[in-house]
């Protein structure tokens, strides 16, 4: 040994030495931030997919009041011609009861859906209804 407790090695292989202890702090500070990376690209897939399912049914849930408000425009436009038709036959008045019925189907279809959207105020048929079922609900509890 020479100087004090440290051994006596060639300035090679102290120099080697450290480029090992160094490289493989290096290498372990690589793999910790692999595996990092990899956790964090997981959970970013993960949260993608859950973000793509909600979003689709939200899609699904448009699309589904779209549809709903068509058929209804579409019944009461139905409807119309259906009774119109029917009124003709009664009075044998052909195309006046048909022409009538059918714009009022139509006009009945607009009023319908913008109902639905709540783009005017409820009937008063329905404000009733609610009326009751909020008194019978109250005397319950």
């Amino acid at each position: 040994m020479a100087k004090g407790d440290e051994p006596d090695m060639p300035q090679k292989d102290v120099e080697r030495h450290k480029y090992e202890r160094v490289s493989s702090l290096y290498s372990e500070d690589l793999e910790c931030r692999s595996r990092n990376l990899e956790l964090a690209l997981i959970n970013k897939r993960i949260l993608k997919k859950e973000k793509s399912k909600v979003e689709g049914r939200e899609q699904q849930k448009k699309i589904a009041y779209a549809v709903k408000l068509s058929s209804e425009f579409l019944a009461n436009i139905i409807v119309g011609a259906v009774l119109g038709f029917g009124f003709d036959k009664l009075v044998g008045s052909l195309p006046w009861g048909l022409v009538f019925f059918l714009f009022l189907g139509f006009v009945a279809g607009i009023l319908s859906v913008l109902r639905s959207v709540k783009y005017i105020a409820p009937s008063r048929l329905e404000q009733r209804r609610t009326l009751q079922q909020s008194k019978e609900d109250n005397k319950e509890v």
